[in-house]
């Protein structure tokens, strides 16, 4: 094989890698630095995860997951990911950050993703 990443589109049920032909187009375009990370979203059925990432040193700045002790207590996934998006945008704040690019993952932008981008912004963060 040559270098690079393996890919599963092959034995992937059709669902997955239409979302992973979506995640890796919206990748290229989308890189974070320092000063402006990349935020990017993974959704589980039962859990949502956030990470803040500097891709020029291939680091993460800041982290966050609906499983967190604060967060579990939300009335339903859509609601838990806006007080989620809260809880990123002070801990990007905290750290100095007060822009960053959002990587929605792949996934369209409603329901928990656009929820948890309007948290970030209400912490005072630019996407």
């Amino acid at each position: 094989m040559s270098g690079g990443r393996v890919s599963s589109h092959g034995s992937a049920h059709p669902k997955r890698r239409r979302w992973l032909r979506r995640k890796q187009r919206i990748r290229k375009r989308v890189s974070g630095t320092a000063v402006r990370p990349r935020l990017t979203v993974y959704k589980s059925n039962c859990f949502t995860y956030v990470q803040a990432i500097d891709d020029e040193r291939g680091r993460t700045l800041v982290s966050a997951s609906s499983r967190e002790s604060g967060l579990r207590d939300a009335e339903n996934k859509v609601s838990g990911a806006g007080k989620l998006g809260l809880v990123v945008g002070e801990r990007l704040r905290e750290q100095g950050i007060s822009n960053a690019v959002f990587d929605r993952n792949g996934y369209p932008y409603h329901g928990r993703v656009r929820s948890l981008a309007e948290g970030v912004r209400e912490a005072g963060v630019s996407l």
